[in-house]
């Protein structure tokens, strides 16, 4: 949104008050065409700043707002600044951009900039039209060669500040957008700002209002509201839980010992009965070396080795590994991750593998498959409990016949709990 000042070049004019009747007519237009964001509209307290160069929002739901600008500025594309602000807050852009900024080392106002102008790109894609009008100089994907319809951190990693970007020099949407404070912020204990509980509040009845009526809204927006009501976790998280869960389960790791006979010993006079004990449980894990899987994913995937020995206790020792492509290759015992071959590179059939680790003795408790999923499967359910790590694929499954490149089947089967490795929490 290009900034715009009123009055003739070289005048010196009084400022002139914000005027707060054009800007709430502009919020309630923007919450007649867009009902279910009308809650965070309302949510947001303005504050009068002739710092901002247009409007800008905090991470606490505070709306800094330029006099100059609400006066140049019709209603209609006021309305659609409004949408486009209260889109950084419920897209949580203020906490993604500090995360991008721990994780990447990205440091200084520049990136900060980037950071805003890639949140930009995210929300205005799609958050104008259909009564709501594009504000001037609105950033949007095309403008820099980019393709709609995709996250933060992706046009993060597509762009970097230039010549093309000078024109937007002027951008600040508050820390709202990237998660720097500002100067002019109220700050955590300023007047006016919400609490953790109530944007989370906030957010929830957003969410609710856009599942309830979903052909109201745009793809995006029905995306951020199923995310909103189930938040994605961590997919190293998920993959540990599934692991523990089958390895808890009813007849895992059990077996029978007269290390300490069982108490029903008493009512038997003269035998000695065994107790049945819990022992550490035993994981088989195949990882797919078939030449459709990166090395790049092959490197993950002993990662994932170390996190599932750290899921059943950290007994190494109960841990085996072995690569598989068209056949099964030698199995090996965990002792460091790092220094397991990865032998393979040619077609896919995981069910060898599967063979091969449940014919060891002794058998294993669970076994734990990384792969991309482009193999066929066992017709049958194995004796042990089975956890699926798969690598994501862009393609739509089945969409592909058997003899291209980038086919990929159908899903694992039912009785595999499946777990997408590095599905990253979006927040769109």
């Amino acid at each position: 949104m290009t900034p715009r000042t009123p009055g003739a070049p070289g005048t010196q004019a009084a400022p002139e008050p914000l005027d707060l009747d054009k800007l709430f007519a502009a919020r309630l237009h923007a919450a007649r065409v867009r009902p279910y964001l009308a809650t965070a509209l309302f949510a947001l307290h303005t504050v009068e700043s002739r710092r901002v160069p247009t409007m800008a929002v905090d991470r606490h739901w505070r709306c800094y707002v330029s006099p100059a600008f609400v006066a140049a500025t019709p209603v209609e594309e006021l309305a659609g600044v409004w949408v486009h602000e209260i889109s950084h807050l419920l897209r949580d852009h203020h906490g993604r951009g500090d995360r991008v900024a721990r994780e990447q080392g990205l440091t200084g106002p520049g990136e900060r900039l980037r950071m805003n102008i890639a949140a930009d790109c995210e929300i205005n894609d799609d958050v104008f039209g259909e009564g709501l009008a594009r504000p001037e100089g609105a950033v949007d994907p095309k403008a820099l060669g980019l393709p709609e319809g995709e996250l933060m951190e992706d046009y993060l990693r597509q762009f970097r500040l230039g010549p093309h970007t000078q024109s937007l020099a002027w951008l600040d949407c508050g820390s709202g957008a990237d998660g720097l404070d500002r100067e002019w912020d109220l700050g955590p204990d300023g007047a006016h700002g919400l609490s953790a509980q109530e944007r989370d509040a906030v957010r929830f009845r957003v969410a609710r209002g856009i599942t309830g009526r979903p052909g109201d809204a745009p793809k995006g927006w029905q995306r951020w509201a199923q995310e909103a009501f189930h938040p994605p976790q961590a997919w190293r998280d998920l993959l540990g839980a599934a692991v523990r869960s089958a390895a808890s389960g009813s007849g895992a790791g059990q077996d029978y010992s007269y290390g300490r006979p069982s108490r029903r010993s008493a009512g038997v006079p003269g035998a000695v009965l065994p107790s049945l004990r819990r022992r550490p449980p035993r994981v088989s894990v195949i990882i797919d070396t078939s030449g459709s899987v990166s090395d790049a994913e092959l490197g993950s995937a002993l990662l994932e080795v170390a996190s599932i020995a750290r899921a059943v206790g950290g007994r190494r020792d109960l841990v085996t590994v072995l690569s598989c492509d068209a056949a099964a290759g030698v199995v090996h015992p965990l002792c460091r991750a790092e220094g397991i071959p990865l032998v393979g590179g040619g077609g896919t059939d995981l069910r060898s593998g599967f063979a091969k680790a449940l014919r060891a003795r002794p058998r294993p408790d669970v076994v734990v498959v990384l792969t991309d999923g482009q193999t066929p499967w066992p017709s049958a359910r194995p004796g042990c409990r089975t956890v699926v790590g798969l690598f994501p694929r862009r393609h739509a499954r089945g969409s592909w016949s058997e003899d291209h490149p980038d086919y990929v089947p159908d899903t694992p089967p039912e009785w595999a709990r499946t777990v997408v490795i590095g599905s990253a929490p979006g927040s769109r």
